[in-house]
């Protein structure tokens, strides 16, 4: 993977690192939130609904519980837990994103959306059983921010699951992620949202973003105890599962 700081191709597309990228970021997502989804199911084939079932078993009984899903996006987290939670909050920055998934919400599912920035949760204080991140919050600036709101609407004894594509370490996750950066984000992305920069964009965020260890020692700093991490496969995202104490 390239450790390049890939802006898009205007002069106002979001820069990976920046930190006062938020609202270009806000801005390309609306710019692609039509086509998001489809983009998604060309690119992942399908990996990534197996790299969610994944992070809701982490959830244990959680996942019938109050759950908050933070840089919801397209709300995937959020249609999937919906049969089972008790409620969910859907947050995200950005208002078409959050409006392109209401079409997967089953009738009846207590779901409620948010529009709000992750680093200040309009949330009251130990609100939540759980709270779920799927590749979102590596395009907030100052994550820890967000990390110390996570850990401030979850009650005792909750938890946080992150599923996210981190910084590589090893061979194998230098090679998956390099040939998936390069090629498939950028071309059928750009093929299917008709804006490549947005996922040149996306591609180096990684590169500008944790390593999963590092993100596990951010999750320790915002208050969280027994934070633990794993590789999935193809082994380009991982996991990482941090508790509350009580």
């Amino acid at each position: 993977m390239s450790g390049e700081l890939l802006a898009g191709d205007g002069a106002d597309g979001p820069v990976p690192g920046d930190p006062n990228r938020a609202p270009a970021v806000r801005d390309m997502f609306a710019r692609i939130a039509p086509g998001y989804d489809r983009a998604n199911k060309f690119m992942s084939m399908g990996i990534d609904r197996a790299w969610r079932r994944i992070a809701i078993r982490a959830l244990g009984d959680r996942a019938r519980g109050d759950i908050l899903d933070l840089c919801a996006g397209t709300m995937d987290f959020t249609a999937a837990l919906a049969p089972t939670a008790k409620s969910i909050v859907a947050l995200d920055f950005c208002a078409p994103m959050l409006e392109a998934g209401m079409a997967k919400i089953p009738a009846g599912a207590n779901v409620r959306t948010v529009c709000a920035d992750a680093r200040e949760l309009p949330l009251a204080g130990a609100s939540f059983d759980a709270v779920v991140i799927g590749f979102g919050i590596r395009n907030v600036p100052e994550p820890e921010r967000a990390l110390a709101e996570a850990r401030r609407v979850l009650r005792p004894g909750g938890v946080l699951v992150v599923v996210d594509f981190f910084r590589p370490t090893t061979l194998a996750q230098r090679f998956f992620a390099g040939t998936y950066n390069r090629v498939v984000l950028p071309i059928v992305g750009g093929l299917v949202t008709g804006d490549a920069s947005a996922y040149r964009y996306l591609a180096g965020s990684m590169a500008a973003w944790y390593d999963r260890e590092g993100f596990e020692g951010a999750c320790t700093a915002a208050g969280f105890a027994r934070v633990t991490g794993r590789e999935l496969f193809p082994p380009v995202a991982s996991l990482v599962v941090a508790r509350v104490e009580g």
